[in-house]
């Protein structure tokens, strides 16, 4: 019995195949590596180079492994880039989300886990945000998520199979034993980037939108550290094969910080001065987004073991030299 992992060689993916394995569960992990690292992933997982909307390829993978839980997290993420190219963005996130659901309609399992995404909640009132606040995207990375929770819940009704989606709220950190971390260049999440301006691989950091409706001026997110989240998908996990109802939840700590709060514990943390740009808002991105994280404290009994900015940078911070280390190696 196994489960499968989409997307396992990416940020949030690999942290979920490290929580499976030292938990002692058997992992099969696809991903088509256009975004993940082979190298990220555990060496105790089974790998497989392909691509989630790949019926046949889904079909030999379930019957081959014995899988009886879908854990997803392939997909594209990074806003602007949905609100350019939509129809990428649900060709990625929907179209192939649909065919895994389908594969495991049809081959029989039973559990699936969705990584889902604040964004659905669009530019919400509320603040926190509770899962019942008003479902409005304002970018197609948004829609394309909410879409997918909608065809999980209507497949539910119709097939033997329960989900859990999983609201993220801004993901950030690192393993704190260095096993993974965030590692891709070209990044869009603030911590990441502003950890990369501290260690030298950015020149300067710019900060999108002054003129928000917050104390400072600056967008107000929550941040939650990549090693709770993928301690929350494996109490979902168990949750599931317990009995339990499917579930949509929020992922945060319900405290939210600004961006010019966040850089400035970057530099705390780190020691270094580096430069920051005042630059124009960013198209999708809404004013505040904080969790409203009581339900799944209530429903999977989750606790939170990294809910500190300083640590979650600190984290982040050890993964940027571990990278830096790994590309000197490789020179």
């Amino acid at each position: 019995m196994a489960v499968m992992v989409t997307g396992g060689a990416g940020y949030i993916g690999s942290h979920m195949v490290l929580a499976l394995v030292d938990a002692g569960r058997d992992v099969v992990v696809l991903d088509d590596l256009r975004a993940g690292f082979r190298w990220a992933v555990h060496p105790a997982a089974a790998f497989v180079e392909g691509d989630c909307g790949d019926e046949k390829l889904l079909a030999r993978l379930i019957r081959q492994h014995g899988v009886t839980a879908i854990v997803h997290f392939a997909g594209s993420i990074v806003v602007p880039d949905s609100v350019v190219d939509p129809l990428g963005y649900y060709f990625n996130n929907t179209v192939k989300s649909r065919a895994l659901i389908g594969a495991a309609v049809e081959n029989g399992v039973r559990h699936f886990l969705f990584s889902s995404t604040a964004a659905v909640y669009g530019d919400a009132k509320e603040s926190p945000i509770p899962e019942t606040a008003r479902l409005a995207p304002v970018s197609p990375y948004g829609t394309s998520k909410l879409m997918t929770e909608f065809m999980l819940r209507d497949t539910a009704a119709a097939h033997p199979l329960r989900y859990v989606a999983l609201r993220y709220f801004n993901v950030a950190g690192a393993d704190p034993a260095r096993r993974s971390g965030q590692s891709s260049p070209r990044a869009t999440h603030l911590i990441k980037v502003a950890s990369q301006a501290a260690v030298g691989q950015r020149t300067h950091l710019d900060v999108f939108g002054t003129d928000y409706p917050t104390p400072d001026g600056t967008c107000l997110r929550d941040y939650i550290h990549v090693s709770d989240l993928a301690r929350a998908h494996v109490l979902a996990l168990d949750h599931l094969a317990a009995g339990g109802e499917s579930a949509v939840l929020n992922c945060g700590y319900g405290r939210g910080y600004s961006v010019l709060e966040v850089i400035e514990a970057v530099k705390r943390v780190s020691g270094v001065e580096f430069p920051v740009r005042l630059a124009p808002r960013r198209a999708g991105d809404p004013a505040a987004l904080v969790a409203g994280a009581d339900r799944i404290r209530a429903v999977l009994g989750w606790k939170p073991e990294h809910d500190d900015l300083d640590a979650i940078v600190a984290h982040a911070l050890a993964w940027e030299r571990s990278l830096a280390e790994r590309r000197e190696a490789a020179e």
